[in-house]
């Protein structure tokens, strides 16, 4: 049996359950479960993906959820299972880095609005007085990407980047660069006094009880994992894609976590619910709701939450149903993840990813994958949208 069809038994077995987002019951249907299988299906035909793993859920739990095809592109590759360990890219970002980043502010060993050089004094003297840490989490410190000495990697990061031009005003240019999470990692190390992965474990994936997350999972979790293509296009398990992350010994800001499905979706829910899941509070809520706010830059054009993504170039999960309210984001070697505290859901995609070429493709199957499970999770509103000629801007 094709492990795609597998999606579309499961989200038929559970079609039968009534689940609840707040009071509104929320019902699967069949039909929008083979939708999502045959999608699925397609990705793995034409190329793009060698398998993964959709779960569609809400506050209060999972609503739908699928391993399909295989961990690699090889046929005696293993298949894909909810277990299976993903290397997530820049999902690390938010999963990791920025939540620290928060926790710290809550803490208030760290300032949204403290100038970067107060962390960095390697910047002082450089022009760089008005750069912001809420510039670093926004993609608005007009810093651009380059690659890290191999020699001393975490050091001629901070020296390049303190030594670079800056590409326009802070707060007004949006670029994405890994650089400004590069920074962020060291900042949570010098404020807190611990690496970024042992601080990520213990304020957020040990209370959670995400067990499976990790930096460096290891030759024993290699097994478990789904594979990344190396330089030379062959795939490796366990090790992270990311080159700069590879540099930085597999820690850092921008790259490097594991996790599986299951651990993103308690993760998901936390947020959610507020900064808190199963009498677990990790987060304040009124550090959730700011660390979601829309920031805008591009006179507008722009709206990047801290870390999170809400309507930029890389807003492709959103797909057509979330709300204005919706934020997310993606990883390179073929994740991403999209929520909504307007309707209590999310939607979690993780793949082992092939196709690094077709990038319109590739943005495409996540829209797709993400409008279907907002049609799964709220179908008479969905409908009601399409009948009056278009998503209203609610949902636009």
């Amino acid at each position: 049996m094709r492990h795609g069809k597998l999606l579309v038994i499961l989200c038929v077995l559970l079609s039968s359950l009534t689940v609840f987002a707040g009071d509104v019951p929320l019902v699967v249907t069949s039909e929008k479960a083979g939708i999502i299988g045959a999608v699925v299906e397609k990705a793995m035909a034409d190329g793009l993906v060698a398998g993964g793993v959709v779960l569609v859920g809400n506050r209060t739990g999972v609503v739908c959820e699928t391993a399909f095809g295989r961990t690699a592109g090889t046929p005696d590759a293993p298949p894909v299972t909810s277990d299976t360990l993903f290397d997530l890219a820049s999902l690390t970002k938010v999963i990791a880095t920025t939540p620290a980043v928060m926790k710290l502010a809550e803490e208030g060993k760290v300032s949204l609005v403290d100038p970067v050089v107060r962390w960095f004094p390697e910047f002082a003297g450089k022009g760089k007085d008005e750069v912001l840490v809420v510039n670093l989490l926004t993609h608005t410190s007009g810093l651009d990407d380059f690659p890290p000495s191999p020699r001393a990697p975490l050091q001629s990061a901070i020296e390049g980047a303190a030594a670079q031009k800056l590409k326009g005003e802070p707060g007004h240019r949006f670029r994405y660069a890994d650089i400004n999470f590069i920074l962020l990692a060291e900042l949570v190390r010098r404020a807190s006094g611990a690496p970024l992965d042992r601080y990520a474990s213990a304020s957020f994936y040990a209370p959670l009880g995400m067990w499976d997350t990790c930096f460096n999972p290891g030759p024993a979790a290699a097994g478990r994992c789904a594979a990344t293509l190396d330089g030379s296009g062959l795939p490796q398990f366990g090790k992270v894609q990311d080159p700069a992350a590879r540099l930085l010994d597999g820690v850092a800001g921008h790259a490097g976590l594991f996790s599986t499905v299951g651990d993103l979706a308690s993760f998901c829910r936390m947020i959610l619910n507020g900064g808190t899941l199963n009498g677990h509070q990790v987060l304040e809520p009124r550090t959730v709701a700011q660390m979601t706010a829309p920031y805008f830059s591009r006179s507008g054009k722009v709206a990047r939450g801290l870390g999170w993504d809400i309507s930029s170039p890389y807003s492709s999960p959103r797909g057509n149903g979330f709300s204005e309210y919706s934020f997310g984001h993606t990883g390179y070697s073929g994740g991403s993840v999209w929520l909504d505290p307007d309707s209590g859901s999310y939607v979690i995609f993780l793949s082992s990813r092939l196709d690094y070429r077709h990038t319109r493709a590739f943005s495409k199957l996540r829209s797709d994958i993400s409008t279907l499970a907002f049609e799964m999770l709220e179908p008479t509103f969905y409908a009601r949208a399409v009948e009056g000629g278009g998503t209203p801007s609610r949902f636009r």
